[in-house]
């Protein structure tokens, strides 16, 4: 069956959801908020507010609520000929700022720190801007390679990308995730880099200062630039407004992409399509159900991800050995699928359902490496270990779903579990003991959870009296239903 791929973008004021869905199955999600776009990569168009040479730094107004910040290790110095980047560098650091720059000068700066708490943001007069696959240094000649790339590679890179950049000026950066693109993938991104120094240079001209004079695209304009491909069938927006301004963005850039787009007018929500709510609830649960009636469970730590592989209540097939290799072969597939649904990035251990024959993980490990091909994200698989694992890496490119829409449950603080009632009920009579020797109040008050004050009531009220008459102090008892299971308090009356 050939892949059919269809992008479908949910906008609000406050957030725009990206969902990347493969023969009508949820393979991606990406989401922004507002509220949460930070300043960083930003280029304006500043006016130097006041030149501090004892800090050896200047204020810059650039249209904030704050002035910014620049530093003279920050003023950017091309090198001479023949002089590296870090001699230019370090010799641009000896030459003092009220040298470089004076107040009311008019400067084009790019935020490289956002601005926390009462501190301004942080610039450089260095521009770079980022694309898809290169980072563009239009003030410098420079051809680089991300130093993440194997060295054997680099040199043949380098070359590669010096015959497509010609002499047209500018250097440009190489990322990782440009290793193996094509030439026309390479000149797409060159072409598009160019185009948007040139109009920033046409709006430096024609704009006061203190003014925004490039921003790095937003999701919607990532959408163009970054997921679509040739297998997308159709883009479709469900607002009108960031259509034309989608579509209008596409014509200058991206012409190929922009003839996919379409605006949805649906009565039903966008993401009601292909169920997209339901499935990114299910993708932020531990267990996920195959339809063999196996599934797997998915644990995402600090250091690691764990995937383990579970056959369930799945009995269909004729021996043991082909319920076991059905299972994995169709977690194989899921696992791949999580990956990308998930973001999730660096090491992931699969624990596959031990199989017997040789031939039955060679083609579990041929079926997970097909689908890790389709992943845009970088991964590696390596085979079975000698414990029946299976290693795999994948490139970390941003938070995963998980911790961008979730945060630790202050319940169980991030335990993922809760002592059960009875334990909690122990230690609050280890807890009264220990303060009946400090202090003599009237009466000790308890205030906990409903469950734990109905076991106190129930099956531990002997014990309860027994301490009572132990200690000489009457206890008693408050039910709080906004108290979790593992807080309590005991109020000295």
């Amino acid at each position: 069956m050939s892949m059919q791929e269809d992008i479908l973008i949910n906008w609000s004021p406050q957030e725009t959801r990206v969902a990347v869905v493969e023969n009508g199955v949820l393979q991606e999600l990406h989401v922004e908020r507002t509220l949460e776009r930070g300043l960083m990569g930003n280029v304006y168009l500043g006016k130097v507010a006041r030149v501090l040479p004892g800090m050896q730094s200047a204020f810059i107004d650039i249209g904030l609520e704050r002035a910014a910040f620049l530093h003279v290790a920050d003023v950017w110095h091309p090198p001479a000929e023949g002089e590296t980047l870090s001699a230019a560098r370090s010799a641009a650091t000896l030459t003092p700022i009220e040298k470089q720059v004076f107040e009311g000068q008019s400067l084009m700066v790019q935020v490289i720190k956002d601005p926390i708490g009462t501190k301004g943001a942080r610039l450089s007069t260095q521009i770079s801007i980022a694309g898809r696959m290169l980072v563009f240094l239009p003030q410098d000649d420079h051809i680089g390679v991300s130093q993440k790339i194997a060295t054997a590679q680099r040199d043949e890179l380098r070359r590669r990308m010096q015959q497509l950049v010609g002499d047209q000026g500018g250097g440009f950066i190489l990322r990782t995730n440009g290793e193996d693109a094509s030439d026309k993938e390479l000149s797409d991104d060159i072409d598009y880099l160019r185009k948007a120094w040139r109009r920033l240079r046409e709006a430096a001209a024609h704009t006061p200062a203190a003014s925004l004079l490039h921003q790095d695209l937003n999701l919607l304009q990532r959408v163009l630039r970054d997921l679509a491909s040739d297998l997308t069938q159709s883009i479709k927006v469900d607002s009108l407004e960031q259509f034309e301004n989608l579509r209008a963005f596409g014509h200058e850039f991206m012409p190929a992409a922009a003839q996919k787009l379409q605006h949805y007018k649906g009565e039903r929500p966008i993401f009601d399509l292909f169920a997209i709510d339901e499935e990114i609830a299910k993708a932020l649960g531990r267990r996920v159900e195959l339809k063999s009636g196996g599934y797997l469970i998915v644990d995402q730590t600090e250091a690691l991800t764990t995937v383990d592989v579970n056959t369930g209540g799945f009995v269909g097939a004729r021996n043991f050995d082909d319920t076991i290799f059905k299972t994995n072969l169709e977690a194989a597939q899921a696992i791949a699928r999580q990956l990308r649904l998930r973001n999730l990035g660096g090491i992931i251990i699969a624990d596959f359902i031990d199989m017997v024959r040789e031939d039955h993980r060679e083609a579990v490990l041929a079926e997970i490496r097909k689908q890790l091909a389709r992943d845009r994200v970088k991964t590696m698989c390596g085979g079975f270990s000698q414990l029946g694992l299976v290693e795999m890496t994948r490139k970390r490119t941003r938070e995963s779903l998980a911790h961008m829409l979730c945060e630790p449950c202050p319940l169980c603080d991030a335990k993922g579990i809760v002592k059960t009632a009875r334990s909690v009920v122990y230690d609050i009579f280890r807890e009264i003991l220990r303060e009946s020797r400090q202090f003599n109040p009237r009466e000790f008050r308890v205030v906990a959870s409903p469950t734990v004050i109905e076991l106190f009531l129930d099956e531990e009220s002997q014990h309860l009296a027994g301490l009572c008459e132990f200690i000489g102090k009457p206890v008693s008892l408050q039910s709080e239903s906004a108290m979790g299971q593992e807080q309590y308090d005991i109020v000295l009356m």
